[in-house]
């Protein structure tokens, strides 16, 4: 808005309307005392103010305008009709102004100037905005960067108290904290600690989980500063997304006394299961040589004992067993001798044993889906423990039932084979732990015997032949497991 200020009112009616005709606002002051309220109210854009006027002339009230800090940049013409000599106008510019314009006033120029000062007007405020803009992203920026400075103050505060050794780093890798910890194995908080040779590479597995963005977890042999002696650490490294960019945090934690309790149990359980298999077998064989001698009558008192007898002995073996593969598993000797054989073969000799180990006259087996003459590359006795464990399972836990199914498919290149009951079922939020060494369900823990570890040595075997093993369940009505074979036979067999 342009503020014209003029004692005859016939000067501010002719300048308004030429103003206005180019489309400029305006308002109008007809004294110095009018201009000055208004200016203390009002922003302008440009004064055009009279030199002469009564009680308070231009050159009073442009000098008063210059002492208001809000007014003082606001750019001032001089209109005069009388003193045009140069001393005059040198004093118009010392009170304030920028420009003199005489009278009679020249339309054209004054248009010209009012332009230019207008123009020079919007140009100034929007560099004022562009100004304060940048004041208050500089001020934003230095509050992000305080409280991001409290934010990791207080983290690693948080890392210094931990028991761990902790780090921190950024998306490259580049380690910029560690804790006191972190020294006891290394005397650069720049390096990562020396791993146990041939294990896997600290730098290299971070890189990858760096470059997926997926957190990283995984086990290694930390060589200590002081003895030189390794420890088992579980390293831990994940993200933290701060402000769009994601630094990482990683922790080692000593594992070392659970690895040798671990290493010491399996070493136990492996001699446990070696010295009971040898009495055992023994047992086995003297009752069936009794069984023989006394040719006892099934209905008899004496066969009973000796058929609960022989049941239990069957069921130690297989507990026995269960322990031998599970220590094999842990060692890394399970042995898988793979060869081409008869799918239709194996599922025919697994569902035999199951017929005559379990009573059918409750419960009915029933075999659907045609694989024909499929062939398959594996451990035909290994896989036959896996179906005749689901199986075995399926009786346990479906017991007063009407049936049990075996379902064999044909899936893309593989084949799955089902087993299907309709007993308790396992609820879904433990159905992805079943097969984990020692896990059962906590609601037939009680009820049903067994070590939790019958499904995690199938699942060994399934994952030796490159295939999937799981389970589906909607809560008491039922479960099937399956697993699936690829169907990748070699060359010279096909």
């Amino acid at each position: 808005m342009i503020l014209i200020v003029d004692d005859n009112p016939d000067n501010i009616y002719s300048l308004q309307k030429l103003l206005e005709s180019k489309n400029f606002k305006v308002d109008t002051a007809q004294s110095g005392e009018e201009a000055l309220k208004k200016i203390l109210k009002y922003n302008y854009a440009l004064i055009i103010l009279d030199v002469q006027m009564p009680d308070m002339d231009g050159f009073e009230v442009a000098e008063n305008i210059a002492g208001f800090s809000k007014t003082k940049e606001t750019p001032i013409i001089f209109l005069s009709a009388v003193n045009t000599d140069k001393r005059f106008i040198t004093k118009g510019y010392d009170s304030g102004g920028l420009d003199y314009v005489t009278k009679p006033v020249d339309p054209d120029i004054l248009l010209l100037k009012v332009k230019t000062f207008y123009r020079l007007y919007e140009q100034t405020q929007a560099l004022k905005d562009v100004q304060q803009t940048l004041e208050l992203e500089v001020e934003r920026r230095k509050q992000a960067q305080k409280e991001l400075r409290s934010k990791v103050d207080y983290l690693h505060t948080l890392l210094e108290s931990l028991p761990q050794i902790a780090f921190t780093c950024d998306n490259r890798g580049n380690i910029d904290f560690v804790n006191g910890r972190w020294f006891q194995f290394s005397d650069d908080a720049a390096i990562f600690p020396q791993t146990y040779p041939g294990d896997r590479s600290i730098a290299a597995e971070l890189h990858a989980s760096l470059q997926s963005g997926k957190p990283l977890e995984m086990e290694v042999r930390l060589k200590k500063s002081i003895c030189g002696e390794y420890s088992y650490q579980l390293l831990r490294v994940w993200p933290i997304l701060e402000n769009s960019e994601s630094n990482w945090v990683g922790t080692f934690t000593d594992i070392d006394a659970q690895k040798r309790a671990e290493k010491e149990k399996d070493e136990f359980l492996s001699i446990a299961s070696h010295e009971l298999k040898t009495p055992l077998t023994s047992i086995k064989a003297y009752m069936q040589l009794l069984d023989r001698k006394l040719k006892l009558e099934e209905e008899s008192a004496e066969a009973k004992y000796v058929n609960r007898v022989q049941g239990q002995v069957d069921k130690l073996n297989s507990l026995i067993s269960d322990l031998l593969d599970l220590s094999k598993i842990d060692n890394g000797k399970l042995l898988i001798n793979k060869k081409v054989f008869s799918l239709e073969h194996m599922i025919k000799s697994a569902i035999d044993s199951i017929i005559q180990t379990h009573d059918q006259s409750n419960m009915v087996l029933y075999r659907q889906g045609d694989i024909g003459d499929l062939l398959i590359y594996g451990d035909e006795i290994r896989l036959e423990q896996v179906l005749v464990n689901f199986l075995t399972n399926a009786y346990k836990y479906a017991a007063g039932t009407e049936k049990v199914i075996v379902d064999c498919t044909l899936v893309e290149d593989a084949v799955k084979i089902s087993v299907i009951d309709f007993g308790i079922g396992i609820p879904v939020e433990k159905q992805a732990d079943v097969f984990e060494k020692f896990y059962r369900v906590e609601e037939t823990s009680f009820d049903f015997q067994g070590l939790g570890i019958g499904l995690y040595i199938c699942a060994e075997i399934i994952r030796s032949h490159q295939g999937t093993i799981a389970v589906e369940s909607s809560g008491e009505q039922g479960a099937t497991f399956y697993f699936t074979l690829p169907l990748n036979l070699p060359v010279d067999a096909k």
